[in-house]
């Protein structure tokens, strides 16, 4: 495997920025690693970080390259810093930055491949909020999403339970505005109502019965059923913290409908 930390400028949001990218690289001798001999454009996976954390979490915390080393699969793991993956109402446009912008550059920088079926997203915590909402707003670029543990209900009826994680009522409304997500194409639950479940692209969500947002995945999982949405849900023991999500990425990248033709 190769490992990329890339650093680049952004127009979306008007500075410079970083990702680190996981590429296959095939290779008979590397100890420990397995590889894959792939040609042509590559599968991605998307793969998004939480609340405290950068570009960098996933590979300081995770043995992610291991985990893809035989999957021929290119891991792009961007920055956004603490945005919820949205469009700011006082602040950097990360939605647009995300789900347009980020695409193009990175298929401009490594052999990628633009299709769908070769296209996924996950994240943790409100990496698994970004995902799905990736996911229920741009259908047709993405095959696959997963949430480990997400932040999946950031709606009005949740401010409390929002500022507490976020630390701060001010960084709430510089988010997602004074009058919250409620209703609005943030909320994960309205997504829910508004796409077509038969054209939506699979769902895998996990969360720790331990996890302080438990009863969040709960709810979203409920809602996902009746909906009539493809969902894989999978709970068990679990807190909100890296021994879970590094278990439970494994169960992703098992699930994911790559293509290794």
């Amino acid at each position: 495997m190769a490992l990329f930390q890339c650093r680049f400028f952004s127009e979306v949001l008007g500075l410079s920025t970083s990702m680190t990218v996981i590429l296959p690289q095939p290779s008979k001798s590397q100890i420990g690693m397995g590889s894959s001999d792939v040609s042509g454009p590559l599968p991605a996976l998307y793969l998004l970080h939480g609340l405290s954390d950068d570009d960098s979490i996933w590979v300081r915390r995770t043995s992610i390259e291991r985990y893809v080393s035989e999957l021929g699969l290119a891991v792009i793991m961007p920055q956004v810093d603490v945005s919820f993956y949205t469009d700011m109402a006082a602040g950097k446009r990360y939605w647009t930055f995300i789900s347009e912008e980020l695409p193009n550059i990175c298929r401009s920088f490594f052999p990628l491949s633009a299709r769908r079926e070769d296209t996924f997203v996950a994240g943790l915590s409100m990496g698994g909020y970004g995902a799905f909402k990736l996911a229920l707003r741009k259908p047709g670029v993405f095959a696959a999403a997963a949430s480990l543990s997400g932040a999946l209900d950031v709606s009005v009826n949740r401010i409390d339970e929002v500022r507490r994680s976020l630390d701060s009522t001010s960084l709430y409304g510089q988010i997602f505005g004074p009058q919250g997500p409620q209703g609005t194409e943030d909320d994960l639950f309205q997504l829910l109502a508004a796409v077509d479940p038969e054209t939506a692209p699979r769902l895998f969500q996990c969360c720790g019965t331990e996890d302080f947002l438990y009863e969040d995945n709960i709810r979203f999982r409920d809602a996902c059923r009746q909906a009539g949405f493809n969902l894989t849900y999978k709970e068990g023991p679990g807190a909100h913290d890296w021994a879970y999500w590094d278990a439970r990425i494994q169960d992703v990248l098992a699930w994911l409908p790559i293509n290794k033709a």
